[in-house]
């Protein structure tokens, strides 16, 4: 290639750069224009509140505990046995 070729292709270049740039900037916004705000976290205690005794009763059902419905004859039980 020639010095010609080569300053013409640097020219392009420069001018598709030059162009992209100013484009980009007017599509896209500043981020200085529109900061955003964070919300400030709240502290972490080592203070552990009662649970509630609507839920963590004596009277709750209690979901470990296998329940029979119905008539359960002739079903196999759900222990495999080896």
């Amino acid at each position: 290639m020639k010095k010609n070729d080569w300053a013409a292709i640097i020219l392009i270049i420069g001018l598709v750069a030059l162009v992209s740039y100013f484009l980009v900037g007017a599509l896209l916004p500043s981020p200085a224009d529109d900061p955003e705000t964070v919300p400030i976290a709240v502290e972490i205690t080592d203070v552990v509140a009662e649970p509630s005794t609507e839920i963590f009763s004596s009277n709750a059902i209690n979901p470990t505990v296998r329940t029979t419905i119905g008539d359960q004859g002739g079903q196999q039980p759900f222990d495999i046995e080896e």
